[in-house]
């Protein structure tokens, strides 16, 4: 027990690191993935091939070697970057394309003659973006939000390798310094489960909100 005791403050700092790289990368690729999916709905034409291209290649490539470019490469062309920096943008960049799939299953999801009537009543584009369309588009997507979420945290242990000191690395720097495997990866293991429990939780709650969203909307 005083060997899981001795080890908390270590993991605590390093699953706050944690927790600031993922979600700010899973907020930025969250982000980038609407607008990407606004922008293929708004220009079809213009923007299908460009969507598709992208989508195709950063899905087709390993996280980490899109890492490696961001940190080691762009330094080659004079834009530098920390560590932490580095793996924010890379992991929001990977992980924009994945939202952006997901924006698109919720907006097919919506039934044609739902904006057929839209059209048909006179209602206003923007009324129907923020009453009809977001509204029930979010709460098909939901779920696969909050997946994808739960990947990018996972993601995220890659950025050991250029030494953020996130859990994964701790938990290594343990290793190497104590000789002592099972304590460090089980403490390892509980607090990644204890972050991806915690956003299942909170995309639970959210889920209970959209029927009341839908309705004062």
């Amino acid at each position: 027990m005083d060997a899981f005791t001795t080890l908390i403050p270590r993991f605590a700092a390093a699953m706050l690191v944690t927790l600031e790289v993922s979600l700010l990368a899973a907020l930025l690729g969250m982000a980038g993935g609407f607008v990407l999916n606004m922008l293929r709905l708004r220009f079809p034409g213009a923007l299908a091939w460009p969507y598709r291209a992208y989508v195709w290649i950063v899905r087709g490539m390993p996280y980490l070697s899109q890492l490696m470019i961001v940190y080691f490469g762009l330094a080659v062309v004079g834009l530098t970057m920390t560590a932490v920096q580095a793996t924010i943008v890379s992991l929001a960049f990977y992980s924009a394309a994945y939202f952006a799939e997901i924006f698109r299953a919720g907006w097919a999801s919506i039934p044609r003659g739902q904006m057929e009537a839209v059209r048909a009543f006179g209602i206003g584009r923007w009324a129907a973006f923020r009453t009809i369309e977001l509204p029930q588009a979010v709460a098909f997507a939901l779920p696969l939000l909050a997946n994808q979420v739960i990947l990018v945290i996972k993601e995220s242990a890659v950025a050991s390798i250029i030494t953020v000191p996130e859990l994964t690395m701790t938990a290594s720097d343990i290793v190497a310094s104590t000789y002592t495997y099972i304590v460090p990866y089980a403490m390892l293991i509980v607090c990644y489960w204890l972050l991806t429990q915690s956003v299942a939780l909170l995309a639970e709650r959210a889920a209970k909100l959209i029927p009341f969203l839908r309705t004062t909307s």
